[in-house]
């Protein structure tokens, strides 16, 4: 009887480590919406035309480095644009207050981020800040839809007949 209770109690805390394991992993999807610790930074604002599938929890970057998070996006009726809330950690708050934001994508198919690109002033982006200049997500399917429009186009150009020409001197 020995035996077998050891192999309950080994399987109990396999079982429990996994459970740890899976809960971990997921607080590290940028969509999860959870966050290991309280807010460590300030939030700006950027205002967006398209989104794409952007989504609270996805990294906001500067230079390729991880600076914070997406912490929602919101619609504003007024001027119907995405309004994109972003926590930046404290350690970047020299970040010029001219700065750009654009959503960018991971590879070919990867997920959206915020990539912020560093402007020219001399005074800091801070807590309530809204980024100005923004550039709105590439969503793939509209450029293959504009990619054979064009090419549907420019062919049913060159299949129609041509004019004849005047031969009389």
């Amino acid at each position: 009887m020995r035996p077998n209770r050891a192999l309950e109690i080994g399987t109990g805390l396999f079982v429990l480590l996994g459970f740890a394991a899976l809960f971990f992993l997921t607080t590290q999807l940028p969509g999860s919406g959870i966050q290991v610790g309280g807010p460590a930074g300030y939030s700006v604002t950027a205002r967006f035309d398209n989104v794409g599938d952007l989504k609270a929890g996805s990294p906001v970057t500067m230079a390729g480095v991880r600076i914070g998070r997406v912490a929602g996006i919101a619609f504003d009726p007024t001027d119907f644009k995405a309004v994109v809330t972003l926590d930046i950690d404290r350690r970047y708050d020299t970040i010029p207050d001219d700065s750009d934001a654009s959503i960018q994508t991971a590879g070919l198919l990867g997920g959206k981020y915020v990539g912020i690109g560093p402007g020219g002033s001399d005074t800091w982006l801070h807590d309530g800040s809204t980024i100005e200049f923004t550039q709105s997500a590439i969503v793939l399917e509209s450029l293959i839809n504009k990619f054979f429009a064009n090419f549907a186009g420019s062919r049913s150009s060159n299949d129609a007949p041509a004019a004849k020409e005047d031969a009389t001197p």
